[in-house]
This record gives C-alpha cells, structure tokens and sequence, in this order.
C-alpha cells in the first residue's frame, strides 16, 4: 500500500487537502491523517492530483494509405502518461469491403502489448451495408460503445446522409453513441480542385478550402437528423464559433449533442498558415485552425458548460518526409498533428492560470466527463474509493517549455513548441502503480490494459 500525502486533491467539483491511500490497483481511503500503517508514504505537498486524464480521440499507428502516423501505440501511450493522460480511446477503423469485426482485430494487433496506458476503441464506420448495422450489436459486446462516421473525406471515409440516419437509428436502439467528423466532404472537394487548377499549392490553401461554412453546414446537418432520429450525438474537434452557434440553437430544439474540441482549437490561429515557405504544414488538420475569435469563443464555451470535452485528436506526422509528401499540393499534406503529451500542461497553464477556467473544470472537461460519456465512469475520471488510482501529481510550482527536441512524441515538431508551461507533471500513477516521473516514463513493461466500456 502507499499513501500520497500533503496534496491539494481536485475532482470536477470540489478542491480539498487531503491524503490518498491506494492499494493494489485501487484507491481505498481518502482523507487527512489516513493510517500509514505498512504504507509507503509519499510526500506530494504543495502539489494537485488530479485524476488521470482521458483523451477520447487519438490515432496511433494509422496507416494513411501513403503513409503512417510516426505514432504508434507504444510510443503515443508513453508520450500520454508522461503528460497526465492514462486512458485514450483509439479509432478502429473498419476499411473498405471488410467488416467491423475485421478492423477491431487488426486495432487490437496494433496496441496489444504495446500500450503504456489504458485503452479502449470507438470504431469507425466506412462501408454501411446491413451487415455492419447488424455487427454493432458485436461491438457492444466486445466493449467498444462507441462509433464514428465522417462528413468529410470524400471516395475514402466519407458517408451520405442516409447511412447517418441509418446508423443513428441504430445506435440509439443499442445504447451507443456515434461521433462525427463535421465538414461537407463534397464542397471541400471542389473547393480542392478549384485553387489547384490556379496553381494554387502552398499549405495556407489547406484552410482556404476548408472555410468555417463547410464545418457548420455540416454541424447543421447532423443536427437535423439527429433531431429526426432522437438519438444522441457527439461532434467530434469543433473548432469554429458558427458550429458552436448550431449546436446550441439544436439543443435548445431538445437536440441531444455532446460537444468536444481540441488545445489547437484552444491555443493557436489561421495565421500560422502565413508562416515562411512550408512551415505552415506542420498546422494542417482538419478542420483547420480558425480565427483568434474563435479561440475565445471557444474558451468561453468551456467555462459556460457549452462545450464537454477537450481530446487532442493526436495524429501525428513528421513535418521531414512526411508532411513534405504535399510539398508541391497541399492536398497531400498528410492533415494531423501531435498533442497527446501536452494536453493536461497546455489547459493548466492557458485555461486555468490565465482564470478562463477554474481547475475544477480542467479535470470535468479532462478527465470526468470523458468518462462519463463513453463509458468508463466511476472506474476511471474521478478521485473516488473504489476507483482506479489513476492520479497525477501536478506541480503548479515550477515551469518549462515546451520543446520538440526532448518530448516523448515520436514526431519531428510540436506544435507547441516554446510554449511555456506553468507546472510539472511530477508524477504519474497508473492503477497505482508509478508510470511517470518529471515527464520521463518509469515502467519498463507496457502495462496497459484493455477497456471494454458499457453502454448507457
């Protein structure tokens, strides 16, 4: 048993002194002058915990078709527990003419003793026949509660309006929630094929096809069929005020939405696509960044409870061979950026030392309702007995800065890089056991386990 002492302990609600006894895998006691009884006693005073945090929407080792994420499970899931995070939820993805139970597996190939920390999968749907409507009553059973259809990426990923119905009436008779990747796939397209015909190549025209417009066209849409379905959604990295304005006029109709966004979306502006020659590359992610408006709408959404999640959409690309695949056509820009890692460091620092949020919020927004939304709550998001001891030690006392030479992140660049942060992950426990130290892991064994998640 061991017995983290002296620290101010945070859940989404209340910020209180308080000691932490954990044994084996679980929390068992909190409170102040716990016994130490044949505990270890370690001192965290002048230090948060927090629990660990929950990053609902990251790709690992995805093969692109003309590439692959310089992330796979290993590398990302340390890079995630060194930064505080020690749960992600990875997309499977079903491809073309195969079946759901055909890229569950391969997911499962990809993270199965690899996994630094926990996990468990959404899955992606690419190819609607009757028979996949049938097979996501397989995934329920095997855990993943969760799917995801795209808006966009047309002749690749994307679906039409009648396999979002579809689906929607499914999910909402099994107990699942579907997320969506919203942005008119078919506008993108003639947008794409408009500016390359003028010669028009460079990165910055990666946003320029990808106006705010063609994301809330398609956040309206989305709307309306889930208002015709009565199913819940979940809209997945908005990023723009006018999809935020349609989200909220559907939830006033009774619409059931549930709202992530991402720290790009947060932190950083459409003007790094004016950056010299090809640096603008390293920002290319669908949907693009937007306007430093946006940023604040989009902070002011989270301390007014209109948006429930932050995930990082971690899909990471080396900037060298990589990203330079588009070099001479932004359309092949492989669209992706790193994040994991700095996720719990970039909201402390930016949200909750600049009073956008309180760190109450942080660890709601993080860590609790991630949980509760896909399944994973009591056992993981909250600092509860019985709980999983999955905690960080966050120090608010000291700062660094971010730096791509010495980051865990298997990639050549961050976004973030000389951003300063204002604490340090001291350590990190996952299911009690120590994984993390000043941001260098400490396990020698991938020890991550397998989630499977309960519907609601």
């Amino acid at each position: 048993m061991k017995i983290l002492k002296g620290a101010m302990v945070v859940d989404e609600t209340t910020t209180i002194a308080s000691d932490i006894k954990i044994c084996g895998e679980k929390i068992v006691e909190i409170g102040k002058d716990l016994d130490t009884s044949g505990c270890e006693v370690i001192d965290v005073s002048g230090c948060y915990i927090i629990p660990g945090g929950i990053d609902a929407h990251t790709h690992f080792d995805l093969d692109t078709g003309t590439t692959k994420t310089a992330d796979d499970f290993e590398s990302g899931t340390k890079a995630a527990i060194a930064g505080g995070t020690t749960t992600i939820l990875d997309f499977a993805t079903q491809s073309k003419g195969k079946s759901l139970k055909e890229g569950l597996k391969e997911w499962h190939l990809k993270a199965n003793n690899k996994a630094y920390c926990d996990y468990g999968f959404h899955m992606a749907i690419t190819d609607w026949n009757d028979s996949v409507c049938n097979e996501m009553d397989e995934m329920i059973n095997e855990g993943v509660t969760s799917f995801k259809l795209y808006m966009a990426y047309k002749g690749s990923l994307q679906v039409d309006d009648s396999v979002i119905y579809k689906a929607l009436q499914k999910s909402k008779s099994i107990g699942a929630i579907i997320g969506f990747h919203c942005e008119n796939g078919n506008i993108i397209c003639e947008l794409v094929d408009k500016y390359l015909k003028k010669n028009k190549t460079s990165p910055k025209y990666h946003a320029i096809t990808r106006p705010s417009i063609v994301e809330a066209e398609a956040t309206r849409r989305l709307m309306a069929i889930a208002e015709v379905t009565n199913a819940r959604v979940y809209v997945v990295h908005l990023s723009c005020k006018e999809s935020l304005e349609e989200v909220l006029k559907a939830k006033c109709r009774g619409v059931d939405v549930i709202v992530e966004t991402c720290p790009q979306y947060l932190l950083l502006d459409n003007k790094k696509y004016d950056l010299e020659g090809f640096e603008g590359a390293k920002y290319v992610m669908s949907p693009p960044l937007r306007t430093k408006e946006d940023n604040d709408v989009l902070w002011r959404a989270l301390a007014e409870n209109k948006i429930d999640s932050v995930a990082t959409d971690h899909c990471s690309f080396n900037y060298k061979n990589q990203k330079e695949l588009g070099i001479n056509d932004f359309s092949k820009i492989p669209n992706g950026s790193p994040g994991v890692e700095h996720r719990v460091g970039l909201l402390y620092t930016y949200g909750v030392c600049t009073n956008k949020i309180s760190i109450n919020k942080m660890v709601e927004i993080l860590c609790t309702n991630p949980a509760k939304i896909f399944g994973l709550y009591p056992q993981k998001g909250t600092i509860k007995v019985g709980s999983d001891a999955d905690l960080v030690v966050l120090n608010p006392n000291k700062s660094k800065f971010i730096k791509a030479d010495n980051q865990v992140q298997n990639v050549d660049y961050t976004p973030y890089e000389d951003y300063k942060l204002e604490c340090e992950i001291e350590k990190v426990y996952l299911r009690g056991q120590k994984v993390s130290s000043k941001g260098e892991i400490t396990c020698s064994n991938a020890n991550g386990k397998y989630l499977k998640r309960a519907s609601n």
